[in-house]
């Protein structure tokens, strides 16, 4: 196990058509500590993968530091970098077992000592039998034991995915790295894999980097999650942390499903009490929350609420929060979801989602009372979009 440490991490490439540098990696600073598992999450194109095959050895750095354990790393090559990387192609070898393509890197890091040995039987005995326990031992954990010896065209995508992940774990890194693992793995087979995931990383103990683009995956696996945006590192938080105080509007939308509600409006303060009007009504800010807004009466700002904090008036539980504001908005379209409906609502030129109990059935077309829940709600700046 190690620590991993970026410093003022940054890639730049040259665009072929305007000659302008582009930075994929802006001065990323991150720390992912010892044994942790931290989920570097965004849209397509942000740089996250740019960061993790910098941190593999497989992408020069244009400039800043990679530390593993006590060391610097930039000129180590990839292979001594005691890092094993889950790709989400799987590279399995299609002609090698999956017994083979488990021990192929091990055999292949011995390969030096194996052949000095070659003389001195016994050695070279050793070194194949460690090889062969290694291999046992990760193949029990990831439930492949009755699948060694076919080959990776007769297995399913969830075991051809094991097979990869157990080629890792039999070299007993001090880091893994893996790059969006489970895209290729339908809804059901991603559910029970991430699960497992996590599992094995409880049982090992290993530093883990894991790069995706989806939020699901980010807040299920991650300890801690990285919010990267356009080469730039915008919040680094447990994942309730990150949903329930993000940084900006780019974080609020992106972590959440469905998406925070964004609605502009300008704050006026009447003696004390702050209120946005967001067109469909006057939402009242609790005061306690708040505080720090009252700079910003007279000015426009966003009021951010999310789906779930969006309820259907008719079902409003006695304990429910004080801070309520209600409206009347017409229902567009309707989500069943199983135990929630999803329901996407209009008034005018207003749009707001709410994610309601399935016992709440209007159709579309009808009016429904809604309650907003202000005293869960959000407040940014809309010049910067940082947080108020």
């Amino acid at each position: 196990m190690a620590i991993v440490s970026l410093r003022d991490l940054n890639k730049i490439f040259t665009d072929p058509k305007t000659h302008h540098e582009v930075y994929a990696v802006h001065n990323l600073n991150l720390e992912i500590h010892d044994g942790e598992f931290l989920v570097l999450v965004g849209p397509s194109g942000c740089g996250k993968t740019t960061a993790l095959r910098m941190i593999a050895g497989l992408e020069d750095i244009s400039s800043g530091e990679i530390h593993i354990g006590e060391r610097i790393v930039n000129d180590v090559l990839a292979r001594d970098r005691d890092i094993a990387m889950v790709f989400q192609n799987y590279a399995l070898y299609p002609h090698m077992s999956v017994y083979q393509n488990m021990a192929f890197g091990l055999k292949l890091r011995e390969l030096p000592s194996f052949w000095k040995r070659l003389t001195q039987w016994k050695q070279s005995r050793e070194i194949m039998a460690d090889i062969d326990n290694r291999v046992r031992a990760a193949a029990k954990q990831l439930d492949l034991e009755h699948l060694l010896n076919r080959k990776p065209s007769q297995l399913s995508g969830g075991q051809r995915q094991r097979v990869a992940l157990g080629r890792a774990v039999v070299r007993q890194p001090s880091v893994f790295l893996m790059d969006e693992p489970l895209s290729n793995l339908d809804a059901k087979l991603r559910v029970q894999t991430r699960a497992e995931l996590v599992g094995l990383h409880r049982r090992l103990g290993v530093t883990t980097i894991y790069v995706t683009h989806d939020q699901v995956e980010a807040m299920t696996m991650g300890q801690r999650i990285a919010v990267m945006r356009d080469g730039e590192l915008q919040q680094c938080d447990t994942p309730s942390a990150i949903y329930s105080n993000p940084v900006n509007m780019f974080v609020a939308g992106f972590i959440g499903m469905p998406s925070m509600n964004f609605l502009r409006g300008v704050l006026t303060n009447d003696n004390g009490q702050l209120s946005v009007d967001i067109g469909v009504t006057k939402v009242l800010l609790p005061a306690e929350k708040f505080a720090n807004a009252a700079a910003y009466a007279g000015k426009e700002v966003v009021f951010g609420i999310r789906p779930e904090d969006v309820h259907a008036a008719a079902m409003i539980p006695p304990s429910a929060s004080p801070h309520l504001t209600r409206a009347t908005m017409t229902v567009d379209v309707i989500e069943p979801m199983g135990g929630q409906n999803v329901l996407f609502l209009k008034s005018g030129e207003i749009d707001i989602t709410a994610s309601v109990n399935a016992v709440t059935r209007p159709e579309m077309g009808d009016q429904l009372e809604i309650a907003i829940d202000c005293g869960a709600a959000h407040l940014f700046d809309a010049e910067t979009e940082k947080v108020i």
